[in-house]
């Protein structure tokens, strides 16, 4: 064959190799951070895992494997990851600090087999809800003072991260993943790197996104979001237009991770999601790929009490799920929802620190006791 001949070839092989990274969305805009978008799967068996991931694997680049029959089970979690890593996609395995996987080389393994696609492991859920609405379970039983309340739930919740990841080996570099829906900033404080602040209920989206992304923010941390439960009964998730609404939401205000809970019900085929979820998730999908990301919205921050670990669900929401609300609570609850009327996504939540001013990560400082303070 001609010289020319291979030219052509090879030239045609470089562009349907980029054409395929573009249509995967694997290329990113100028400036970019790659944002990942999945779901956390509950299923518990590997056939129903590769099923689904099979059904959504164009248009997700992270899988949370969210079960603990799978996740404690040395041979399910291999057999699962090598089917995520042959997709090229990315994976969290879900753990609670006292159910793991009793393999004490595990990431050892994980580095070796899977690289960068192992990002770290989701470590328990919610521990700040479960200190206001689980008494059997809360981090803090009883408290002095707010103060003390925080100090005791920051060193319980490390403790046990502590704990949890001594079992393995070599695990300093291991990213610790968790979701919450309160405290988001107490559990960076413990020891969190990421933390998915929840869509679910009635919770207002903004107001969650102000005070995990203002968290993390402070604290150098990495944020995102995942849409959990709407209802106690079937459908149980949103409807499918409303969860795009709250996917573009997260992109648009900054999420690194944006995620959407999926359980095997016996309400579809792909357990609560429905035809309807699965296309709109691939319309945001595409949207992901079409439209730049803020990188970070917020220029504005409402500067809280340290220590106030109130609950943010309403001007007579607990303080550390100990206390019933304060002379403070009513206010900060309506200057919040004053501001986020005002500023909407460029409104970050966070609590005082000493360098708060100093580090100037905002505009505008407007702290709980009526000071403003704003940079040039």
């Amino acid at each position: 064959m001609p010289r020319g001949f291979w030219f052509v070839v090879a030239t045609l092989l470089v562009v349907a190799l980029l054409l395929a990274l573009i249509i995967g969305g694997l290329f990113l805009k100028e400036g970019q951070e790659e944002v990942f978008v999945g779901v956390m799967v509950g299923y518990d068996n590997v056939e129903d895992i590769v099923s689904f991931v099979d059904e959504v694997e164009d248009y997700v680049n992270l899988i949370v494997i969210g079960s603990l029959d799978v996740t404690t089970n040395a041979t399910k979690l291999t057999a699962v990851c090598d089917h995520l890593h042959s997709k090229g996609l990315y994976f969290i395995p879900f753990m609670f600090i006292t159910q793991y996987l009793e393999k004490p080389d595990f990431f050892q393994v994980a580095e070796e087999r899977w690289g960068e696609h192992f990002l770290g492991v989701y470590v328990s859920d919610e521990p700040g809800g479960r200190q206001f609405d689980s008494s059997n379970v809360r981090i803090v039983t009883e408290a002095e003072n707010y103060s003390d309340a925080a100090s005791q739930y920051i060193e319980g919740l490390n403790g046990g991260l502590q704990l949890f990841f001594s079992r393995f080996e070599e695990p300093a570099n291991v990213t610790a993943f968790t979701s919450d829906y309160l405290l988001h900033w107490f559990d960076y404080k413990a020891g969190y790197d990421v933390v998915f602040a929840e869509f679910g209920w009635n919770f207002s989206r903004q107001l969650h996104v102000a005070l995990c992304r203002g968290a993390a923010n402070v604290q150098n941390k990495e944020w995102g979001i995942i849409v959990t439960w709407t209802y106690r009964n079937p459908p149980y998730i949103e409807e499918a237009e409303k969860l795009y609404e709250d996917l573009v939401l997260a992109y648009n205000n900054g999420a690194k991770y944006i995620l959407v809970f999926n359980y095997p019900t016996n309400v579809t085929d792909y357990g609560i999601l429905t035809d309807d979820h699965l296309e709109y998730m691939r319309k945001f999908w595409d949207y992901v790929n079409d439209v730049s990301q803020p990188t970070q919205p917020a220029k504005t921050a409402y500067v809280l009490p340290e220590d106030y670990g109130y609950g943010f669900r309403g001007p007579d929401d607990k303080i550390w799920g100990l206390w019933g609300a304060d002379e403070l609570s009513a206010k900060v609850w309506n200057e919040t929802e004053s501001l986020l009327e005002t500023y909407g996504k460029n409104l970050d939540i966070v609590y005082y620190t000493p360098e708060i001013d100093q580090k100037q990560l905002y505009e505008t400082l407007i702290f709980w006791n009526g000071t403003t303070v704003q940079f040039d």
